[in-house]
């Protein structure tokens, strides 16, 4: 049996990966399995560029990062498994947690399985990621690709509107595409974008798709009025899509509680979910930051919340 177990191998199951392993508690991280469509790493795995994560002065690339904090957690001892958990048991203890027919038992388990960007579905997003497409303006709108050109954001609600706002630091000009005639966004982040000098919108829009060349990356964007159907082109260098993330806690519906959007609840100012032994960090359960330096925060926390309640057991 596992004295604890992480789900996750990105920022935040490394890190705490990295505090458990000195803690000596012999962490497993079942990261996921490698697939076409899933590297485990978490979102770093398909960022080229990371400019922003301390300790790093002329940036790193993502997939770079994610293996210099792997390699830091095996140094202590961390084990990682390219692994898929299929079904859990929070019920009793031990944890059981289920790959397939395989049976895993823990004394403590740290969920640290990401969010996942939602983007519109085109395939010139896939052609085009890391080449002008993000999902992350703070992550990536100041890369010298951006400065001084025209960008698009995606979206309608706060956090597009958070994007759009970022991006004028860097832009020349942002466009906001939004399929109706009305933001969802508060009232308050709607008047700031639309009494911003340097953001235009782009009302009853859609993107039709993205275009661009193996070379340059992201162009521009064919846009499709979502009333008369009629298409036209607009330059950009940038494409933000700012539609929200999917929590990945489809595993544990019914199981931990969740909130509206599907994020883990965590008591304040901890990670303890609703089962006790359980911890969660990162994405998983941070809708408002959504950074690797705050989901390596959290991981660390997750790690020495874990590693107290796991004493506190012994003790008594």
């Amino acid at each position: 049996m596992e004295k604890i177990v992480i789900l996750g191998g990105g920022p935040a199951g490394c890190t705490a990966a990295l505090y458990t392993a000195r803690a000596d508690l012999k962490p497993l991280v079942l990261e996921g399995e490698i697939s076409q469509t899933l590297l485990p790493g978490g979102q770093l795995m398909t960022t080229t560029e990371v400019e922003n994560f301390p300790g790093y002065p002329e940036g790193v690339s993502g997939p770079e990062l994610m293996a210099d904090l792997k390699k830091q957690a095996e140094k202590f001892g961390a084990r990682f498994e390219y692994k898929t958990v299929t079904s859990v048991d929070l019920s009793g203890y031990p944890l059981k947690l289920f790959v397939n027919e395989e049976v895993y038992e823990t004394q403590a388990l740290i969920i640290a399985t990401g969010a996942t960007a939602r983007y519109l579905g085109l395939e010139s997003e896939q052609r085009f990621m890391n080449k002008g497409v993000s999902a992350c303006a703070t992550c990536d709108g100041a890369l010298p690709r951006f400065r001084g050109k025209p960008m698009v954001v995606v979206g309608g609600g706060d956090s597009a509107m958070e994007e759009a706002l970022f991006l004028t630091k860097f832009a020349d000009r942002v466009h906001v595409v939004h399929r109706r005639d009305k933001l969802r966004a508060s009232k308050i982040m709607g008047d700031r974008v639309l009494n911003h000098p340097k953001i235009t919108m782009e009302w009853n829009s859609v993107v039709d798709e993205i275009l661009g060349n193996d070379s340059d990356g992201v162009t521009g964007v064919r846009l499709k009025d979502t009333r008369t159907g009629e298409l036209r082109e607009v330059p950009c260098s940038g494409y933000f899509a700012a539609i929200g993330h999917q929590p990945n806690t489809e595993l544990f519906k019914g199981i931990l509680e969740l909130e509206g959007s599907g994020y883990l609840v965590t008591q304040k100012g901890s990670t303890y979910t609703s089962v006790p032994g359980v911890f969660a960090c990162g994405d998983v359960q941070d809708k408002t930051y959504r950074q690797a330096i705050t989901a390596a925060g959290s991981g660390c926390m997750a790690a020495l919340d874990a590693a107290r309640w796991l004493e506190s057991r012994e003790e008594t």
